[in-house]
This record gives C-alpha cells, structure tokens and sequence, in this order.
C-alpha cells in the first residue's frame, strides 16, 4: 500500500458508531480498513478522526477554482467536493451575447465582471466548461483542481439565453429551447439545475415551466436543486411550492441554504420540519442544506424588486439614475418589502456592506448602510458589483434545522470580496467544534455523516462519502478537541485549527495544516464513475 493511516479514530460516515482501526490507500483509492496494516508510508494519527471528506453542497466557487491553484479556504476545511452552478446564475451555458450582461450581475459573488482578465472566459457548453476546470488554473502545463467539482445548470441562465430578462411567460419554442439546454448540460455531466426564484431572470418562471425542466433532469437521474422564492414573509409557501413540484414533476429535490430568516420567521422550524416530514412520508426524494451561521449574504442589487431588473444590468442602472423611477423601487424595499427582499421591509440596519467591484469604494466594507439612497449612490458608484450581508437569522432554527434526517452542510460561501462572510473560510470546522463539541447539537457520527454520505448519496455517487475499501480515498483527519474555525466576522479569512491533514483522490492537499502544492481534483460528472 501507498500509505497507512494508523490508530485514527475512524468515523466512516454511515453514522455508525466510530472505531479504531488503520486504513490503506493504494492508488488514491481506501484499500483496505483493519486493525493492523503496513504500507510504503505510515501516518501516525492517534488523537485524530479520520473521515470522509466533506462536500459542500452550495458553493460559489464558480470563478475561484480557476483563479486560486491553492482555494486554501475550502481545502483546509476538509472538503473535497464542492457543488458549483448555484443559485440558478453560473457560466455555462452561455453565448457571446448573454455572458457580458451576466459576468455583471454575478460579479459580486465570483468577481470576474467586465475588466476582469484574471479568468479567460473560453467556454461556452457545460462541458467546454467542466473541461476548462479540469485544465486546472494554470491550464494543460498543470491540469487539476485544489478539490473536485461538480456542476448544476443554471435556470436563470437557461432562461437568459432563451428570453433575456424579460418578466413573461416562455412560448413554446422558448420553453423547448430551455428543455433543450438542460438536456444538454445534463448529457455533458451536470448533476442537477439550479434556481435563483428571488434573482432575475430566473424568478420570472412559473412553477409550471419550472416542472418541465425539472421532468429534463428526473430523466436523466439529476436532481432540482432551487433557492426558493423567498426566506422571509413567504418562506413555507414557498418551501410548499418546490415540494409540490418535486411531486408532480418525479424530480429529487434538495433545498438549499434552507433557512428561515426575518422577524416574521422566529421559532417557526417546527413548521418547516413538519413540512419536510409530510413530503418524505408522501414519497417525495428531498434533502437540505444549511449553512451554520445567522447571517446571510448576496449581492446588493439581488434586494431590488424584480420589476427593476427588467432588460438585465444597464436596464437596472438606468432605473436607478432617475429619480421618479429610484422612489418607485425605494418604496417597494422600504414600505412593500420587494420580492428581492424576500417580502420583508427593509430594515437597512441589518445589512452590511462585505465586499465591493471597484477598490474605491472599499471604504464601505465593514458599515452598514444607513437607507435606501446610499444604497442606491454604492449600487450606481459600485455597477452592481456589492456584496453584503444580512443580519436576519434565527439560532432556534439554525439548530432545529441542522438536526432534520435530511439536511447536509452547505457553506453557501462568497470568496469574492474585501471582507466576505466567515462561512465561506469555517463552515464544516464550526459544524465540527461549535455545534457538535460544544453544543451537542449533533453527534459526531451524525454530523460526519450529514456532511459526507447523505451528500454523496443524493450526488448518486457510488464511490465516495464513506471510509470503505474501494472507495475514492477523499480524506481529513481532524482533532475533534481542538478543530473549530477560525473565521469570524471581524477576521473571515482566517484558516480553521483542528485540521492536520486533507486528502483528494489519495493526495495531500493539506499536510501537517499546510497547503501542499497538490492540485488533484478534478470535475465529477453525471454518470461518470472516479
């Protein structure tokens, strides 16, 4: 054998209880798991845990993985796999004249807006791009990524490609172009779409348009992976509507970032759970995922009402230059709440500048915003590119939603920015130390295997989330002790402690808390075994 991992703690992500054992890697794969094994190379990891390696079910590493050889931020958390394409909004497919408008309105989550070289976009397909991402970011000379990577299509940018922004019904031969392209993502390895139902284009389709793509990706084994339409004021109707869609489409569901935020939303998980509980006693194949944190974070201009982002990004700065037409939309946030806003008036002390497109405003990182109007100078100053984030959680629900049979981790973490959510650099180690160590919301076996199998499983991923012979040997060996992460909200890029050792495909990526110089991931496609 290649490698000997010896004496750890061996917690396999089937729930089970953990046991000591050594486990063998011989050609990035587990080749066997017993009491005593020799090997070429023996790792001593008494006092660590050895688990699968996590998988981050909502990422927005979109950019990133090409931008970052080292994407130290996800490698020293322990995961291995991240599931990009989220929120309906990604790179593929596109065509040359929907990608300008589109590097615009996501460059507050990936950066990569126009001006941007650091990324050539050279793709157009889902699997020109998958290809490009196993290039790696330094291309054929070093082909790999920091850790896998597995894709979702994109609705918003489905339904971009076939109807730009406009807020109508899709024809039928628009409807079957949009079938088409979903088709075609899936047969060229995406898992599943994604939607964006509180970001435009994308929230202009009906629940009935959305059933029908989602018929595309139930035929081919995929699953629907949608941000509804809204956390706040409608949340469980509108959780209940992507269970019943789920149902009369035969789809597998998996709702992400599934919170329930805003005053109106308070000590309500019970609701939700209840939700849940009835459709998986229905029948229905849905998981979750959350992020362990209260605050969330988008894109400044995601608040506007949809009505103002009709015609894409200069539409939405035109409308935001004239002044009849800005009070329009300061009364939709301040005195509706705008859909963007998830139905909820505005309350402008929750929101938090993180991260701006133009270096000169970076003044703003780190305030909150005092009303509509500075909101509205940054979004005109900054062309939409802000970030922010909302101070709107709960941690009742947090909890309570963590500790459902179906929920998985997901960061949901924006690595783009001066000062980006901690999400993005702690999630799975302040799963590990906050809410298993500390809190007790979840065993250690329980929160392993939320953060490994039952991903895996609903990725349809025959050799990965468990510590098992044959299996793809994506490890992390942690110090349940100690691991915690280091990423608060004052300092977000800080590395988590606890986390001596990552392994891809049987490579270091982290030794001894160090990033290795190791770039073996690689795209994990729809039907493709390894």
């Amino acid at each position: 054998m290649d490698l000997v991992i010896r004496g750890a703690l061996v917690v396999d992500g089937s729930g089970a209880p953990g046991r000591r054992a050594d486990v063998g890697l011989a050609g990035g794969r587990i080749a066997a798991v017993a009491p005593r094994l020799t090997g070429r190379t023996v790792l001593d990891a008494g006092g660590l845990v050895l688990a699968p390696g996590f998988v981050d079910m909502h990422a927005h590493s979109d950019l990133a993985l090409l931008r970052d050889p080292a994407h130290t931020a996800k490698a020293a958390q322990g995961v291995t796999l991240e599931v990009i394409g989220q929120d309906g909004l990604s790179y593929a497919p596109v065509d040359d004249r929907t990608l300008g408008a589109l590097r615009s309105q996501i460059a507050g989550w990936n950066g990569g807006g126009p001006g941007d070289d650091a990324v050539a976009f050279d793709w157009r397909t889902v699997g020109e791009y998958l290809d490009r991402l196993d290039r790696g970011p330094d291309g054929p000379s070093s082909p790999g990524l920091a850790v896998n990577a597995a894709y979702l299509v994109p609705q918003g940018t489905v339904r971009m490609l076939a109807l730009g922004w406009e807020d109508r019904p899709a024809t039928d031969g628009e409807l079957a172009h949009m079938k088409r392209l979903v088709a075609e993502g899936m047969e060229q390895g995406a898992v599943g779409m994604s939607s964006g139902l509180t970001y435009t284009p994308g929230m202009y389709a009906p629940t009935a348009e959305l059933a029908e793509l989602c018929r595309v990706v139930a035929a081919y084994g995929g699953y629907y992976c949608p941000h509804h339409r809204s956390y706040g004021a409608g949340a469980l109707g509108a959780y209940a509507e992507m269970l019943g869609l789920a149902r009369d489409a035969g789809c597998a569901l998996h709702l992400t970032h599934a919170t329930l935020n805003f005053d109106v939303n308070a000590g309500r998980a019970a609701e939700l759970t209840a939700l849940l509980d009835r459709a998986l006693a229905e029948g229905v194949d849905v998981t979750l995922d959350t992020y362990p944190y209260l605050a969330g974070c988008t894109t400044l201009g995601a608040l506007l009402p949809s009505w103002a982002a009709v015609g894409g990004p200069e539409a939405t700065l035109a409308r935001l230059r004239d002044a009849d037409t800005a009070a329009r939309i300061r009364h939709a946030l301040d005195v509706e709440g705008s859909d963007g806003s998830h139905g909820v008036p505005m309350d402008w002390s929750t929101i938090e500048v993180s991260g701006t497109g133009d270096p000169a405003l970076g003044h703003w990182v780190g305030r909150r915003l005092p009303d509509f109007e500075a909101a509205r100078r940054l979004l005109l100053d900054d062309r939409l590119a802000t970030t922010i984030l909302q101070h709107v959680g709960h941690e009742e629900n947090v909890r309570a939603i963590m500790a459902h049979p179906a929920h998985t981790g997901g960061s949901d973490g924006i690595l783009h920015g001066a000062k980006p959510h901690p999400r993005a650099y702690g999630t799975f180690p302040h799963y590990l130390g906050h809410y298993v160590r500390e809190l007790g919301v979840l065993t250690l076996e329980e929160c392993v295997h939320h953060l490994t199998a039952r991903p895996a499983a609903r990725l349809r991923l025959p050799d990965r989330g468990l510590v098992r012979e044959g299996y793809v040997a994506d490890l992390v060996l942690f110090d349940p002790a100690t691991v915690a992460s280091g990423a608060t909200y004052d300092e977000p890029r800080r590395g988590p402690v606890g986390v001596p050792y990552v392994l891809v495909g049987g490579e270091f990526v982290i030794r001894e808390g160090r990033r290795t110089d190791a770039v073996p991931g690689r795209t994990i496609r729809r039907g493709r075994r390894g």
